[in-house]
């Protein structure tokens, strides 16, 4: 499947009143949004199209993910976003350490990539979700949840239909999300831990956005990606690929995204 590099801006963190007159007084300019790469592909035909913004996790976007959403998510009738946040940024990999600044950074990534998605003349503005892997999961659980609201300079009326998480970290959603959510992640992941999840969907006590949990047993974290077929330990944590819970993964989404997409 074709994939076009396209850049985009993304959507800057929104200054408070405060904020900005501290900086009008230092004589500040605006910071200049960050441009950001992305790659994107498109099914035959005018559309138009339900798309997914794809968000990579820590180690970076590579030629074979790109390759593997294009034809997944084209596959599937949509077009798709593949979002580089490292590539512009200097960026090799960002798995040894926290870097809370970087994942508000991706979350503005995010929103521009729906922007610019939402100006495509062969793109639903309304149908426009958002996947990610791992920590592009964490983000896509960021962007679902109430505390984003209003934190970016990004269009009020555009807002993301659903939201998938593949192995995420769900410690960083609020309690209530704002748009429908699947979350899929491994038994035994212990660089994400799906107890995490566990607590948090008790915690939030089916209020908000509907969320559906799935937990795939004896499954490990990346349990999605075949370049772990044989398993293969990163950053002291066991990464395995797992055939059939990608396969029931794969038919969650599915399924989820064409109810959403419908509706």
């Amino acid at each position: 499947m074709a994939q076009e590099l396209v850049r985009f801006d993304s959507a800057p963190v929104r200054l408070g009143q405060l904020q900005q007159r501290l900086a009008r007084e230092r004589g500040e300019a605006p910071k200049a949004a960050d441009t950001i790469e992305g790659y994107l592909a498109k099914p035959e035909g005018d559309g138009p199209f339900a798309a997914i913004v794809s968000l990579h996790g820590c180690d970076g976007l590579s030629k074979d993910d790109r390759k593997s959403i294009a034809q997944s998510v084209t596959g599937l009738g949509y077009v798709s976003l593949a979002v580089d946040s490292f590539a512009t940024r200097g960026i090799k990999d960002a798995c040894t350490k926290p870097m809370p600044a970087l994942m508000l950074a991706r979350q503005g990534d995010a929103l521009g990539a729906l922007s610019y998605l939402s100006k495509l003349p062969f793109v639903d503005p309304q149908r426009i979700a958002v996947l990610g892997g791992s920590m592009g999961a964490t983000v896509a659980l960021q962007l679902a949840s109430t505390h984003h609201v209003e934190t970016f300079d990004a269009p009020r009326d555009l807002k993301f239909k659903a939201a998938v998480a593949y192995f995420p970290g769900c410690g960083v959603a609020s309690e209530e999300l704002i748009v429908p959510t699947l979350i899929l992640i491994g038994e035994l992941d212990d660089w994400l831990p799906a107890k995490d999840c566990e607590l948090w969907m008790k915690r939030r006590a089916d209020r908000g956005a509907p969320v559906k949990l799935v937990v795939y047993p004896g499954a490990y974290h990346a349990f999605s990606v075949p370049a772990f077929a044989d398993g293969r330990e990163m950053y002291g944590h066991w990464l395995k690929y797992d055939a059939e819970a990608a396969r029931k993964a794969v038919e969650e989404t599915q399924s989820f995204l064409s109810a959403q997409f419908s509706r």
